[in-house]
């Protein structure tokens, strides 16, 4: 990209003010860039241009992919379905770790090689089998008003949309924003001010409160993911007191991802993930009261299924990103009849663990 902003990828937004000195801040997260003409946000695709603040990447993507639903991951929301999956371009955190950098901390043009307006991608879900979209491989957050434009388009259509997001919103962005999401999996990142100010460049609080809206103020599923980094945010007391707090402000069942780290982008120096580390996760989780939780990024039968809270049945068996057993009836364990937190239809998708590329350019009237 150049600071030329294209017009045909460009429009106005509505979360800035101006200020005293003339420039303009943008106030759709907390970081709040304050810019001149001609500037761009910390996020890159957000900037300012006549004395207010434009999306500049509206209608591109960096590529488009059926994924199963299970690797957003959400595993209680319409198990076993695929869903259209895209990013844009840029994010407003910078995270030493980030594993999908080449999009996320993208400043190039040639990373944007699709295109595809609200309703496209609407019909191309539709005519793929798509129950869902997700807006992921980078933050929806910055993407605001394509995100909304795309739900809506997609609500027309009965498709759910999913956000996949850090969760570093403004209250007024955000409220907006989740009027028009069905799902989400945030990323809680670690639960020290300090991980988050010196690794993501970035602060804690704000994220627990887009938590604590989702869970108190809307309607929209979630899950909460976290990477777990070795010697970065995986002490027996971060994990207990990050799991202590879901349940005592969200409840037991928003269900936990712990997903396993690998060496990339600015943290090379760190070993991945050991398995066990990812276990303790999980049992440290469910002795705090957490009644979903599960292990990513690695082969584990007990991490990955779905059991009763109340009789301890395996609901629902995966192996990966393929489901091997299914004992739910109406949503709730067919063995005690216990209700299961989630959204669930009578009988799970078979998409199974297909990662497909698509070209909206194919589904363009």
């Amino acid at each position: 990209m150049t600071d030329d902003f294209d017009p045909r990828f460009t429009v106005k937004t509505k979360h800035w003010r101006k200020l005293p000195d003339g420039r303009v801040q943008c106030d759709i997260c907390p970081r709040e860039c304050k810019l001149r003409d001609g500037q761009r946000g910390f996020c890159f695709v957000r900037a300012a241009q006549g004395g207010e603040i434009l999306l500049t990447t509206y209608g591109r993507s960096s590529g488009f992919c059926i994924d199963p639903i299970e690797k957003k991951p959400l595993n209680h929301f319409l198990p076993g379905t695929p869903i259209l999956s895209f990013g844009t371009a840029g994010c407003n955190l910078g995270c030493r770790f980030c594993q999908n950098w080449d999009i996320s901390k993208s400043r190039e043009v040639h990373t944007l090689t699709d295109q595809a307006s609200p309703d496209v991608i609407a019909h191309a879900a539709e005519q793929l089998g798509c129950r869902s979209v997700a807006f992921t491989y980078n933050d929806p957050v910055i993407f605001h008003e394509y995100a909304i434009d795309v739900a809506k388009a997609c609500r027309a259509r009965g498709i759910k949309t999913v956000a996949v997001t850090a969760g570093y919103q403004c209250a007024d962005a955000r409220r907006e924003f989740y009027q028009y999401m069905d799902a989400a999996n945030v990323d809680l990142k670690g639960f020290t001010e300090e991980f988050y100010q010196r690794v993501c460049i970035a602060k804690l609080d704000p994220v627990l409160e887009t938590l604590k809206y989702l869970k108190h103020e809307t309607d929209v599923w979630f899950e909460i993911t976290t990477l777990i980094i070795p010697t970065k945010n995986d002490s027996d007391d971060e994990l207990k007191r990050m799991t202590e707090w879901v349940v005592r402000e969200l409840g037991p069942d928003v269900p936990m991802h712990f997903s396993a780290f690998h060496p990339d982008f600015k943290m090379l120096d760190l070993p991945p993930t050991p398995e066990q580390t990812l276990r303790r996760a999980r049992e440290i989780a469910m002795q705090q009261g957490v009644r979903y939780a599960y292990t990513g990024n690695v082969h584990d039968a007990q991490g990955d299924t779905t059991f009763c809270h109340a009789c301890n049945e395996p609901l629902i068996v995966r192996d990966w990103y393929n489901l091997d057993r299914w004992n739910l009836q109406a949503g709730k364990c067919a063995k005690c009849n216990t209700p299961v937190a989630g959204v669930f239809e009578d009988q799970p998708g078979n998409w199974g663990a297909r990662r497909q590329p698509v070209r909206l350019a194919d589904f363009a009237a």
